[in-house]
């Protein structure tokens, strides 16, 4: 895996850290970086909880949060599911639930457990290839990256601070510089300031897409 991502791959932009990749499609599940030097083949990525799959991968660094990627490939193979088996399609549908609500803020004690109970029954007695592999994103999140579940359960916290209930955007004045790339991306207008002076966000307006995050040059804008 290592080769194919740092010398096939080139690595990751901006030399950010390495966190995880999901191999397999869909539902493949996803890998740490203490596997990172795990042969691909089939066995040896089926026990490290993913699988070959239709050979894709996805690379995640330290700004990818795992719930939220657990989420989005839930999400997705709800979508792709058939629906004729109940375990996959009721098992899917509770599980994007409960995940949804993770990462907006309001998970409960008990979830992490439940995610597992679900996981269980879907692989247990789904008909087909995609519900006895879909809960595989879920399963190897939770297995590799359990402290991320519970820093968004326990502590309202995304790590990655990615996910937009649990997060809040800032301005720092003794780092802005009044340039205005903030204001001018920003798409609910929340961002004020005269030119060159340091600018103010309004919390209130503020949608959390992070654009201002990401345009500006001088580490002005925090994300807590």
């Amino acid at each position: 895996l290592r080769q194919i991502v740092y010398d096939i791959g080139g690595g990751i932009p901006g030399n950010k850290r390495f966190k995880a990749i999901q191999t397999g499609g869909p539902s493949g599940g996803c890998i740490p970086e203490t596997l990172l030097d795990l042969p691909i083949d089939f066995d040896r990525l089926q026990e490290a909880g993913s699988m070959m799959g239709s050979g894709g991968m996805i690379v995640m660094d330290e700004d990818n949060c795992m719930v939220d990627m657990a989420r989005y490939f839930v999400q997705f193979l709800q979508e792709e599911s058939c629906g004729k088996c109940a375990p996959c399609r009721e098992g899917l549908q509770q599980m994007g639930e409960i995940l949804n609500r993770i990462c907006e803020g309001n998970g409960k004690e008990g979830d992490i457990k439940l995610l597992q109970d679900l996981s269980r029954v879907m692989v247990d007695t789904s008909l087909c290839g995609l519900g006895l592999t879909a809960p595989n994103p879920v399963l190897s999140t939770l297995r590799y990256f359990r402290e991320e579940y519970e820093a968004h359960i326990q502590e309202k916290k995304c790590p990655a601070k990615y996910c937009k209930g649990l997060i809040s955007l800032s301005i720092d004045p003794e780092k802005c510089t009044g340039c205005g790339a903030c204001f001018k991306v920003c798409p609910v207008d929340a961002i004020a300031g005269e030119k060159k002076k340091p600018h103010q966000l309004d919390e209130e307006k503020c949608v959390k897409c992070r654009a201002c995050y990401e345009a500006c040059k001088f580490e002005a804008v925090t994300i807590s």
